[in-house]
C-alpha cells in the first residue's frame, strides 16, 4: 500500500513539474523537476542536490520512458542513491517482509513438529536391552578415570 501512495507522489510531481528539452533530432523530451518537500529536513551532505523520492525505479511502470531499459527519460535528475533505486539494483521482495516472517516460522513449526512426531510417536524401541555394567561402570577395572566411565548399573527394573 505504501508504494502506490508513492508512485501516486512521484507521478503527481512528474506530471506537475515538466519542462520541455529540445534533443539533437529536434525532438521534444520532458524530464521531471522534482521539487523539495517543505515536510523533509533538508540534508546539509545533498549541498542544493535536490532531494528526490526514495522509490525504486522497479517499481515505476514499464512503459512510457525515453531509455525502457533502465525505466528514465534523459535529462532526468539522478537519485543521490541511485545505485540502490535503479534497475540493477537489489530487486524489490514480492513479499512483505512480515509475511515472509510468518510464512517461514509456519515452515520451521512444520520441520519440527514432523521431528517430534516421528521420534516420539513412530519411532520403535530398541529391540534389546541396553549394556550396564556393575562397580559403578567398572571405573575401576578402566583405570579409574572418570573419562573412561560407562552407564552406571541400575537397581530397577523396566
Amino acid at each position: 500500500m505504501t508504494t502506490t501512495v508513492a508512485l501516486r507522489r512521484v507521478a503527481a510531481a512528474s506530471s506537475a513539474a515538466t519542462r520541455p528539452i529540445v534533443l539533437s533530432a529536434g525532438r521534444k523530451s520532458h524530464t521531471r523537476n522534482y521539487a523539495t518537500s517543505t515536510k523533509e529536513e533538508v540534508d546539509p551532505q545533498l549541498n542544493g542536490y535536490p532531494q528526490l523520492p526514495f522509490v525504486s525505479r522497479q517499481e515505476l511502470p514499464a512503459l512510457g520512458w525515453q531509455d525502457p531499459l533502465l525505466r528514465r527519460n534523459f535529462g532526468d535528475t539522478l537519485h543521490e542513491q541511485d545505485e540502490l533505486l535503479s534497475m540493477w539494483g537489489p530487486d524489490i521482495p514480492p513479499v512483505s517482509p512480515q509475511s515472509a516472517t510468518i510464512q517461514f516460522l509456519i515452515a520451521v513449526s512444520g520441520f519440527v513438529g514432523f521431528g517430534f512426531l516421528v521420534k516420539n510417536v513412530l519411532a520403535q524401541d530398541p529391540p534389546a536391552v541396553r549394556r550396564e555394567y556393575p562397580f559403578d561402570g567398572l571405573v575401576k577395572e578402566l583405570g579409574g578415570l572418570e573419562a573412561n566411565k560407562a552407564r552406571a548399573e541400575s537397581l530397577e527394573e523396566d
